[in-house]
């Protein structure tokens, strides 16, 4: 990215700089990595600019489909993917702040003659025609399913046919912001003392569980009262469900399969005194894992090891639990990561649940007879979810599901308060 030669607190600025990380998910990238690398490259930004940039990145890219839909319609030649990435942003900002239709289209233009001055006249011809065409544009993207419902295609085709009467809901919810939700540290702070901290510091929130706090407004993680002291940490409602279901004891034997970023093996620590081994593949994220319980006082053994390859960590000692958190689509949590929309492919969704079966066939080895564990996945996809547990009952006979409130599994949808999440509780007979 060269130098963005505008002052950093315009709007052309955050667009230039929000259009670069577009343009890297565009070409197959990760946007957190990506958003990640700007802030170490910019570690002067203020507050406010950070916020932009992220801001722009984000919401443009929940609106998947929608901008291309225009698009299509003005322009003949693809543009390069950096102004491709400009337009989008642009565009979004124009559906949502109409009334700034003249700053949008100038700051727009600013950042193309700031990174790409030979394109800012397609940059101020195409948004200007957006202008002149008014509703046709609302119409373009009405006739596109795509762009209605802000999904590739194949994911709305699965949904519509997997939840026939939520899907809508479904996709709705994964275009909307993301909740923020606490979890307390019962070691360290109470909730109803977190609560009344949170209050005095004028941020509105209530109680969701034994232990969450749903809080009427997203804030920095560094202004939240107690964060950095250990007392709350950030966690999604949904989410929250994996400690509660698995309820460790004291003294027991747990596995935490695939613990990063640690935010699970914290609340089982946190709920009781036990035997806690955390592993994670990826060493840097292993250290995430560290980090965390070092923030909330707890202790645990943390690996960086393949959990499926049981000959290179496993001793021998059966577990009593096991928190089988396994890799799959994201797609109950694209709100809070918009670029899965943009990378995941149809086939991809087979891929996963292969992974996953390979993963829990090997975990439920080193379960003790008696012993349970719970399989967990963000996804609203079946592959993922009960088909995934189906497969795995048939192919083990000492597989018994325990019902979860009368039901063979948890199913939370995404909504305006929680993400996305799949559980099944698993005993192990014998």
């Amino acid at each position: 990215m060269p130098r963005i030669e505008l002052p950093v607190d315009s709007l052309g600025y955050a667009f230039a700089h929000a259009a670069a990380l577009v343009e890297i998910v565009i070409d197959g990238g990760n946007l957190t990595d990506a958003y990640e690398r700007v802030l170490r490259a910019q570690p002067a930004w203020p507050d406010a600019t950070r916020g932009a940039v992220r801001d722009h990145a984000w919401s443009t890219l929940r609106d998947y489909g929608r901008g291309d839909a225009v698009l299509r319609h003005l322009l003949h030649t693809p543009p390069p993917s950096f102004i491709r990435a400009l337009l989008l942003i642009a565009l979004h900002r124009l559906e949502q702040r109409p009334e700034q239709a003249h700053t949008i289209v100038d700051q727009a233009v600013e950042a193309a003659r700031a990174v790409m001055p030979g394109l800012k006249g397609v940059v101020n011809g195409v948004l200007r025609n957006v202008l002149r065409q008014g509703t046709a544009v609302a119409a373009w993207c009405e006739a596109d399913e795509a762009a209605r419902y802000r999904h590739p295609g194949w994911w709305i085709a699965r949904l519509r046919a997997q939840q026939p009467q939520a899907w809508e809901a479904v996709l709705a919810a994964g275009n909307l912001n993301p909740p923020m939700a606490l979890r307390v540290n019962r070691r360290r702070a109470g909730l109803a003392d977190v609560q009344s901290e949170l209050q005095a510091a004028g941020i509105a929130a209530r109680e969701i569980g034994d232990v969450g706090l749903l809080l009427a407004e997203a804030r920095p993680v560094a202004r939240l009262p107690g964060f950095a002291e250990g007392r709350v940490s950030v966690q999604d409602g949904g989410a929250q469900w994996a400690a509660r279901l698995l309820d460790p004891q004291p003294g027991e034997r747990v596995l935490d399969a695939c613990a990063a970023p640690g935010g699970k093996s914290a609340h089982l620590l946190e709920r009781a005194d036990i035997d806690l081994l955390a592993l994670e593949l990826d060493a840097a994220r292993a250290q995430r894992v560290d980090a965390n319980l070092a923030r909330l006082g707890l202790g645990a053994t943390v690996k960086v090891a393949d959990c499926r390859d049981i000959r290179r960590w496993w001793d021998g000692r059966p577990f009593d639990r096991i928190l089988a958190d396994v890799p799959c689509s994201a797609s109950g949590v694209v709100r809070r990561h918009p670029d899965i929309k943009w990378l995941r492919r149809r086939e991809d969704i087979a891929s996963f649940a292969a992974q996953q079966a390979e993963i829990i066939d090997a975990l439920w080895r080193t379960l003790r007879p008696g012993g349970t564990m719970l399989y967990a996945t963000c996804s609203v996809f079946d592959e993922e979810n009960k088909g995934q547990i189906a497969r795995f009952c048939q192919q083990h006979a000492d597989a018994e599901r325990l019902p979860i409130d009368g039901h063979p599994d948890l199913v939370l949808l995404p909504t305006a308060e929680h993400d996305g999440f799949f559980y099944s509780l698993l005993r192990k007979v014998g």
